[in-house]
């Protein structure tokens, strides 16, 4: 398959897609929750406090980076995500590679990790300028995405753009 210019995939397959995926990581953030209150009342017998960097490196290690790669993972395995598969949706890529779904699931969960940034910069730092320069700059990133799906005839956002790849529909 090849890279279309104008795209006829739905807003609503592409929602359908979002909420999907957003399920899933949900689930996977109580499941987290839950584990870690297990390990802390259990071994600790409270939540222990972090640092700063502490909290940020727990955050990045336990919730984005695991999921970036599952979602590469599937990507490149399946050619999209459970989201994709339930919309009835696939990714095509102009050569497939796993540093191209890299890239592409890097870019679509950055918002979040500069999110988690600057949220968790604000709580020590009591939501100085920085954390709330991180926290718009998240969410600036997020609609820019959001925004270059919904509204390019293409239907790609950044992530798509720098690693050669399209959302399009499954082929029968």
């Amino acid at each position: 398959m090849k890279i279309l210019a104008i795209n006829p995939i739905s807003f609503k397959k592409r929602m359908i897609e979002l909420i999907f995926d957003y399920l899933f990581i949900l689930a996977y953030l109580v499941l987290l929750f839950l584990g870690s209150m297990f390990i802390y009342i259990i071994f600790f017998n409270s939540i222990p406090e972090f640092t700063e960097i502490q909290s940020q490196c727990l955050v990045f290690f336990t919730s984005v980076l695991p999921i970036t790669l599952l979602f590469t993972f599937l990507d490149y395995t399946k050619n999209g995500s459970f989201g994709k598969a339930k919309a009835g949706l696939q990714l095509i890529y102009k050569k497939k590679t796993v540093q191209a779904s890299l890239i592409r699931n890097t870019i679509k969960f950055l918002p979040w990790q500069i999110g988690h940034m600057g949220t968790i910069h604000g709580f020590y730092s009591e939501f100085d300028l920085l954390s709330i320069i991180l926290s718009f700059f998240a969410t600036l990133l997020a609609v820019a995405l959001l925004a270059m799906m919904v509204f390019r005839k293409d239907k790609r956002h950044l992530g798509d753009l720098l690693a050669h790849t399209q959302v399009q529909l499954k082929a029968d």
